[in-house]
């Protein structure tokens, strides 16, 4: 029999009534003779209310108190499911990550899966039962219990189905697959049969909220097929995989928003070859990710430049560079917020010329004014003023040819 792993999100499992659906689904593959291990979720917005609790009791709370409090989500919805499998008659047991075998580094909060021993879950499922498996945890190598970060739970379901060896691994969710762009923004967007994970690595890294990056890298490195579905709809959903029967003649398969994003210019730096060394290790040291870079040279002697952050991180870039001044010698900082990145995606944008341009020429008639643009292989973003962010993505999903009239759902997954 060929083991599939399934992985459920906090709206899918966010009731009693949604956890008796879960259970359906899976009966369901059971049925069809296959091995199931099933990865949860906490239910709901059950993790935001322990974090406010926490934040009741101290602004700071230690990382690893942390972690053993958001571990206690995910405990509920594997106790509460494994009951629910149970009273349909299968066999059925729940595990958290550590019991599940999942080994990690030693960081709290973001913890990186280093090693799954699979033969707990391999026990079971010999004897005929359904495992499910806490998601978003896992054990250090001094026996402490770890966090993988928000969204980790897909990374739990694709490391366990690579290290199982399974058949696929089903990410359920709220919506109905991936789409050429938010149908909540763009109604004609459309629901793609397939997806390579390169695309889907940018579409995720870019603001496409269905799965997380730190998965789909998971799934490219081992080579796990994902298939992206509802928990709400029965309907086919969309398929990561290696690139096959794409839909090659278009140069971009999708179009991405995030609308959290801030620009930091940093002017008047010394024109020295450790200069970007020293600021972005700085930066990089106070655990910030910078995503576009921008460097201008007024002369020999002085540089600019501009970077982008998520704006929640904005404020605190600010004061790490500003607490650096006298070592950076720079002459000011201009911080500005309330921006966003539009990207579009393709592979066939490597092939293929005249995607750029088209790109600008939308946004230049759409009156749209870009203030930085980032270039890889398979896609292009642009930082732009966050009120002109739905007309941009709107008028650039037409652009390109994406509008459709598939049936499309709302909603992003937990």
């Amino acid at each position: 029999m060929s083991i599939v792993v399934q992985k459920f999100g906090g709206t899918s499992v966010g009731s009693i009534e949604r956890i008796r659906a879960v259970a359906e689904i899976v009966a369901k593959t059971a049925a069809k003779g296959h091995q199931c291990v099933v990865v949860v979720s906490a239910m709901g917005k059950s993790t935001d209310q322990l974090v406010a609790m926490a934040k009741e009791i101290s602004e700071n709370p230690s990382p690893r108190e942390m972690d053993m409090l958001l571990t206690t989500g995910e405990q509920v919805s594997i106790a509460l499911l494994s009951m629910a499998l149970q009273e349909k008659g299968l066999k059925a047991r729940s595990m958290t990550g550590w019991q599940a075998g999942i080994e990690t580094d030693h960081v709290h909060g973001k913890a990186m899966v280093r090693h799954v021993n699979t033969d707990a879950i391999l026990n079971c499922l010999n004897r005929g039962e359904v495992v499910v498996v806490a998601g978003f945890q896992g054990l250090s190598p001094n026996s402490e219990i770890t966090t993988l970060g928000r969204g980790g739970s897909d990374t739990t379901a694709v490391v366990l189905a690579a290290a199982l060896k399974a058949e696929y691994c089903e990410i359920y969710t709220d919506v109905t697959g991936v789409f050429t762009a938010d149908p909540r923004i763009v109604p004609s967007a459309r629901k793609m049969e397939e997806i390579s994970y390169e695309e889907m690595l940018e579409l995720a890294h870019l603001g496409a909220g269905v799965l997380h990056p730190r998965s789909v890298e998971a799934a490219l490195i081992n080579q796990v097929d994902l298939i992206v579905r509802s928990s709400f709809v029965d309907e086919p959903g969309t398929w990561v995989k290696e690139e096959s029967t794409m839909e090659q003649e278009l140069n971009v398969r999708g179009i991405a928003h995030d609308l959290n994003v801030a620009r930091i210019k940093v002017l008047g730096l010394p024109n020295h070859e450790h200069t970007l060394t020293r600021l972005f290790s700085l930066l990089a040291d106070a655990h910030i990710n910078v995503d576009i870079i921008v460097q201008s040279e007024h002369d020999q002697e002085t540089i600019d430049v501009a970077f982008s952050v998520a704006e929640n991180e904005g404020a605190e870039a600010e004061r790490v560079l500003q607490s650096a001044k006298e070592e950076l010698n720079f002459v000011k900082i201009l911080a500005e917020s309330g921006l966003a990145k539009v990207s579009a995606v393709g592979v066939g944008m490597m092939t293929k010329p005249g995607v750029a341009a088209k790109m600008f020429s939308c946004l230049s008639e759409a009156g749209v004014r870009v203030k930085m643009v980032s270039t890889s292989e398979i896609k292009i973003s642009c930082v732009i003023d966050r009120e002109l962010a739905k007309t941009a993505v709107q008028r650039l999903h037409t652009a390109f040819g994406l509008d459709g009239h598939e049936e499309t759902a709302s909603g992003k997954k937990n």
